[in-house]
């Protein structure tokens, strides 16, 4: 029997979403502060190579949006990646999965608040701590006024909300673009290029960290909107592959774009001190404003600052959106309580939207600057991810002759692959960004299971050792990895870069094939895929 049931709600979410609406969910998600500071970070961890930071990052998540997109329309409902960590994976791991979408989800827009107030710095002073990045109380308030904002505007109905993402978007897209022009134009030195002997190993690590903490990965990961909006897609199969495909090729190429401008724009005499590693703009918090101040395009630097509005809070606004629905299916699944899944007469989860206010809040406290949240939930948000690769090829076993709107050619292939590349990038993140993810997730694992035992007394009939088996192993071999791996990431130093790579990848595949063979029966995942079919009305 299937564990899923229907939640009894007195008003349902509206199938009101368009392929434009998904697609600039996207690509607007993308085109958030990442743009703002990503490139100058990135080319502080790699130089030159950073461009293959940005190509790396791409080809990463490339691989994952092809294996969401075949996933993402079978189970066209809100939060699919968490009912699809339960379909294959059973109750535990589901909810485990759940937990760490919610806390990859959550931390969004207080990062997007965090970058809207670091420029804003500039022409406002007074948010920052001097010399630090930090909020000050000013700052800490600002914060909490901005975030309730984007929080009241979720309570419009998706519709309206999606066109004014819609309208964000526009802007968003003509700002990035218009900035790469200019630059190469006007300002290009393709000396910058140049990767120097005495730094080639250090930006050749770096070009790896950068892709986990240089807000790299951060930066686009929007596909994932168009997943978690599914369930308010007026057509999912047609809708969700080609916004997920779609969305990380356009920002791709525009990220990619930035970085080579940003490289190419930098004055070489700033490099003469320290090279790219101690690259600063002093008194200027924005780099691409700093940039265009210092080679004369003043009109550029203000409608950066403009823009350093708009694409945070334009990305704030749609994070909101698609975290109040990934929280609403944590209540389905019963990660978490009922009451977390209700919904209003406009098909708002207002619950969910008041939960993620007082979660987000928080995150303004032991993450402070924009670039200390990025690592973190960068990371958390990719490990949440690698559940998709494992529950590919558990539905294809399961259902071998269903009926896909888009089928991943060579999965049995890519689906490990994309497995491996997320593992590496989480290994990327370093040990410190390991230890607090790690620990939250063990913790909170703990809190289950007392929680379990205390109210049924049944932690063993969830399957506990079936499930269970290769998470723990996962987490604790990854963790283990970084720890005796490079300095450069934290470690001891044991392994160095590379060989520690190698040992990350023997272990991930490895995992990958006994996540395999511990999957919930075909029978019970033909049950769950039913189950989904009778409620949007495409069941046989």
């Amino acid at each position: 029997m299937p564990r899923f049931k229907p939640v009894a709600r007195k008003y349902q979410l509206h199938r009101e979403g368009g392929l434009m609406g998904l697609l600039f969910a996207c690509v607007g998600a993308s085109i958030g502060s990442g743009w703002l500071f990503g490139p100058l970070y990135t080319a502080e961890l790699a130089g030159p190579l950073s461009i293959g930071s940005w190509l790396i990052r791409a080809l990463a998540i490339l691989l994952l949006a092809l294996v969401f997109a075949e996933l993402a329309p079978l189970i066209p409902r809100a939060g699919a990646v968490v009912h699809l960590a339960h379909v294959g994976n059973g109750p535990i791991v589901g909810h485990l999965w759940s937990w760490i979408l919610f806390l990859s989800y959550a931390a969004i827009a207080p990062i997007e608040v965090m970058a809207v107030l670091t420029y804003a710095n500039n022409y406002l002073p007074g948010f920052l701590q001097p010399h630090t990045g930090l909020l000050n109380a000013w700052g800490f308030g600002t914060a909490l006024l901005l975030l309730a904002i984007f929080v009241a505007l979720n309570f419009l109905a998706v519709r309206l909300v999606l066109k004014i993402n819609n309208t964000a978007t526009v802007w968003k897209l003509t700002v990035p673009l218009l900035t790469v022009i200019l630059l190469i134009s006007i300002s290009w030195h393709p000396g910058n290029f140049a990767v120097r002997a005495i730094n080639q190993g250090t930006d050749l690590h770096g070009m790896f960290a950068a892709v986990a903490s240089g807000g790299v990965i951060f930066s686009l990961l929007g596909f994932r909107h168009a997943i978690d909006l599914a369930g308010e897609s007026r057509n999912p199969r047609r809708n969700v592959p080609i916004a997920v495909i779609g969305s990380v090729l356009i920002a791709s190429a525009i990220y990619i774009g930035l970085q080579v401008a940003f490289l190419g724009a930098v004055n070489p005499q700033d490099l003469m001190h320290g090279g790219w590693q101690n690259l600063r703009f002093h008194g200027i918090n924005g780099p691409f404003a700093a940039l265009a101040t210092a080679i004369g395009i003043g009109w550029l630097a203000m409608l950066l600052y403009v823009d350093a509005f708009v694409s945070p809070a334009g990305t704030a606004l749609i994070y909101t959106t698609t975290a109040a629905r990934v929280t609403l299916a944590t209540a389905e699944t019963g990660a978490a309580p009922q009451w977390v899944s209700s919904i209003n007469r406009f098909g708002v989860p207002w619950v969910s939207l008041i939960l993620l206010y007082v979660v987000g809040a928080v995150f303004f406290f032991p993450f402070p600057s924009w670039q200390k949240m990025v690592g973190y939930i960068a990371s958390m948000t990719v490990l949440s991810y690698v559940i998709g690769p494992i529950a590919l090829l558990q539905l294809r076993r399961a259902l071998p002759e269903g009926d896909r709107s888009f089928r991943l050619w060579w999965a049995p292939v890519l689906a490990p692959l994309a497995f491996l590349v997320s593992s590496w990038i989480v290994f990327w993140s370093g040990l410190h960004t390991l230890n607090f993810i790690f620990s939250t997730l063990f913790g909170l694992l703990a809190i289950y299971a007392i929680t379990g035992i205390w109210r049924n007394g049944r932690w063993s009939e969830m399957g506990w050792r079936q499930y269970m088996c290769w998470v723990i192993p996962y987490f604790c071999g990854l963790w283990l990895i970084s720890w005796i791996g490079p300095k450069s990431l934290g470690g001891i130093g044991t392994l160095t870069f590379f060989p520690s790579m190698g040992v990350v990848a023997v272990l991930s595949v490895s995992i990958f094939y006994v996540a395999l063979h511990q999957a919930v029966s075909d029978q019970q995942i033909n049950a769950y895929m039913l189950q989904f079919a009778y409620e949007i009305g495409h069941a046989p």
